[in-house]
């Protein structure tokens, strides 16, 4: 019945779904403007910054500015699964997947102003390395560096890589897999010439992008369906003409327009957009390595709060940028993408679940007039290439340093900056294989997807973090056995959902109690519980932690004074540098040393390939040139000062932070109460 699709039946559409909509000259120059521009910022960051010590490639050298940061952290968090998710969700269901977005409003200011300070006094760059400074031992850190990893690949490379490549196949009629590969390809290159501070400057240019061509856009859109009342008249219509009369398949949710939904029968009930979507939201936001390590990457703790209100500012415009012209795109073209019937969706788009992800494409390609097509197909590149770049980046950052530095402790600078970048090309080839899956999944829509994944891992290592931040009795013991517990019962309900997959509309759900009825957010409730119940009776039960466990790793001790440390670490040449880098035990990496330490070795490798030019300059596009001309001693002499942020803030400066704090805090209040 399908043949044209015979090859890779569940990815080819056979219908004319993009009906002669192809780029022009014109959108094609926009295009090109795009690449030269992403490519200066990066060749000028490349040239500004020192790439060729693992702490400038890793912690961009802790010089960041507050609205670079806040840029990047609002363009590692969007990428083009939420383009793609956000107005697939809202054309399937409405707004309630807005509520992710502005639930992180508020978690980006938890992690400004509690987390973060905790972090900055701890002096760590990575999110495992707090656990092993906290608790002590190895197991929690290598564990949840795994953990990291996993996730990663899951919940983030992979869709945002299905939904870039799903809209330049649409524009572009690309195969998807060549599409894949090929925007893998410039990403994995330009991630291994870069490190972070080419990565944030890169991403306050595409964050400057993706907010022009998503707010065109959505101007367009409303013109066309004639405002926020017409789209809400509308919507309630929009039904394809195939849908079998005698079934509820395919109709608009009567609650479409409210963000809290009934407890019980509804996709996404009330108390679990409360308290069971928090919980991820605060991992994501609070402990995610991709975050933070931007966060940490400013130059002091004022900037760090600043960047954090830009970005909770920015998190007001996905409901009108993206999940509002998917309901749009839904009134418009209703048989595409409000298709109910499976054989006529796989005709459509490929996959028989729905095609409500060809939203946000659709309206692309149908409303725009030339030129601006180019600007969204470089809008979505943009979205595509930031997120993938922040997470190959914290990827490689954690599999370095967490893992690699632990298996040989003496490796050296070259080692693991090679190490790094060849582990960026590892996690193209892995994460290319779970496309199939991913699209295979969740009726078609992306962002639901990322979120089901998102209830089942992160609720026990948020509460793990949230307890060892703000609970000083928490031990290693009661850690590491929270962790496995609640990780242990989310693996098996991620199974669980692997193999019992929802059915289609119509079809019986034949699927175990624990599945079909205890939704993903009431899933991570009771994970959080269950987690929190087990930490707190092992370390009640167990020895408490030593002073040298708590001093500068919590909330309550984060003031502490830097005499409290280990004697080993007496010959550290930041012995005046405060609170920021006290307490580094002897095992752990400590990045500024590390990069002092061994440039004598680094100069020695680099010094032998001087005859070879095009080895030059291979080494400077990676960052791994010789820095000959800066002796030993003056880096020695300046590196711990940045090392991370500071705690201090100026009054006026704090004073101001706090009051934009409490406007961002009011108005997403306001915006909550107001669409509930």
């Amino acid at each position: 019945m399908e043949t044209p699709g015979s090859t890779l039946p569940s990815v080819t559409p056979s219908w004319n779904t993009f009906p002669q909509q192809i780029l022009e000259a014109v959108d094609i120059v926009v295009l090109v403007l795009y690449f030269v521009f992403v490519l200066a910022v990066g060749l000028w960051s490349m040239w500004r910054t020192k790439r060729s010590t693992v702490k400038g490639y890793f912690l961009a050298g802790g010089k960041m500015v507050w609205w670079p940061v806040g840029a990047s952290l609002f363009a590692s968090n969007v990428g083009s699964g939420h383009f793609i998710g956000l107005a697939g969700s809202g054309a399937a269901s409405g707004i309630a997947a807005t509520a992710y977005e502005w639930n992180g409003m508020f978690c980006v200011l938890v992690l400004a102003w509690l987390f973060l300070p905790i972090y900055i006094a701890a002096g760590v760059t990575t999110m495992p390395e707090y656990l092993q400074k906290r608790f002590g031992g190895k197991r929690i850190q290598i564990f949840l560096a795994i953990l990291y990893l996993f996730i990663y690949i899951f919940t983030k490379i992979s869709v945002d890589m299905y939904a870039g490549a799903l809209f330049i196949q649409q524009a572009l009629r690309w195969d998807l897999y060549v599409a894949v590969i090929g925007l893998l390809a410039i990403t994995a290159i330009y991630t291994v010439a870069g490190g972070l501070a080419a990565v944030i400057y890169t991403d306050t240019l595409q964050t400057v992008i993706m907010l022009a061509g998503g707010l065109t856009l959505m101007g367009f859109s409303f013109v066309k369906i004639g405002g926020l009342e017409s789209l809400q008249a509308k919507y309630f219509k929009a039904i394809a003409s195939s849908r079998k009369g005698n079934s509820s398949c395919g109709l608009p949710r009567e609650d479409a327009f409210h963000i809290f939904r009934d407890p019980v029968t509804s996709d996404l009930p009330w108390p679990g957009v409360l308290i069971g979507m928090t919980i991820p939201s605060l991992w994501y936001w609070c402990t995610d390595q991709v975050i933070v390590q931007r966060s940490l990457a400013a130059t002091n703790l004022c900037h760090a709060k600043g960047g954090s209100l830009l970005a909770s500012y920015l998190k007001i415009l996905p409901l009108f940028m993206m999940v509002m012209p998917g309901m749009i795109s839904r009134v418009l073209f209703p048989d595409l993408v409000a298709c109910a019937d499976p054989e006529i969706c796989r005709k459509i788009c490929g996959n028989p679940s729905g095609c409500s992800d060809i939203a946000y494409p659709k309206l692309v390609i149908e409303l725009l007039p030339l030129g601006l097509r180019g600007l969204m197909m470089s809008v979505m590149i943009s979205a595509l290439m930031s997120s993938l770049t922040s997470i190959f980046n914290s990827s490689s950052t954690i599999f370095t340093m967490d893992l690699w530095r632990h298996f040989r402790p003496r490796s050296s600078e070259w080692e693991l900056m090679l190490v790094g970048r060849v582990f960026v090309l590892l996690l193209v080839v892995v994460s290319i294989l779970w496309i199939p899956l991913v699209q295979a999944s969740q009726g078609g829509q992306l962002f639901i997807y990322i979120q089901t994944i998102s209830s089942y891992l992160q609720p026990p290592v948020a509460m793990v973090f949230i307890l060892g931040c703000f609970w000083k009795r928490t031990n290693e013991q009661g850690a590491f056995w929270g962790l496995l517990t609640g990780m242990l019962l989310g693996f098996i309900r991620l199974v669980l959902d692997f193999i019992y997959l929802q059915p289609q509309c119509g079809e019986p759900d034949r699927r175990p109690a624990v599945v079909r009825y205890v939704h993903y957010l009431y899933f991570s409730m009771i994970l959080s519980v269950i987690t929190t119940v087990t930490v707190v009776v092992v370390s009640l039960l167990t020895e408490p932690p030593s002073e040298e466990m708590i001093s500068h790793l919590t909330w309550f001790t984060r003031w502490d004074r830097p005499a409290k440390k280990h004697p080993e670490d007496s010959t550290s040449p930041d012995s005046g540098s405060g609170v920021c880098k006290s307490e580094c035990p002897p095992a752990q990496l400590d990045i500024s040393v590390v990069s002092e330490n061994i440039s004598n070795d680094n100069t020695s490798v680099t010094g032998t390939q001087k005859g070879s030019k095009l080895m030059r300059v291979f080494l400077w596009l990676c960052g791994m040139e010789s820095k000959q001309e800066h002796p030993p001693e003056n880096t020695a002499a300046t590196s711990p000062e940045h090392a991370v942020a500071s705690l201090d803030e100026q009054p006026l400066v704090k004073h101001i932070l706090n009051i934009n704090l409490i406007l961002c805090i009011c108005a997403g209040i306001f915006l909550w109460g107001y669409f509930a």
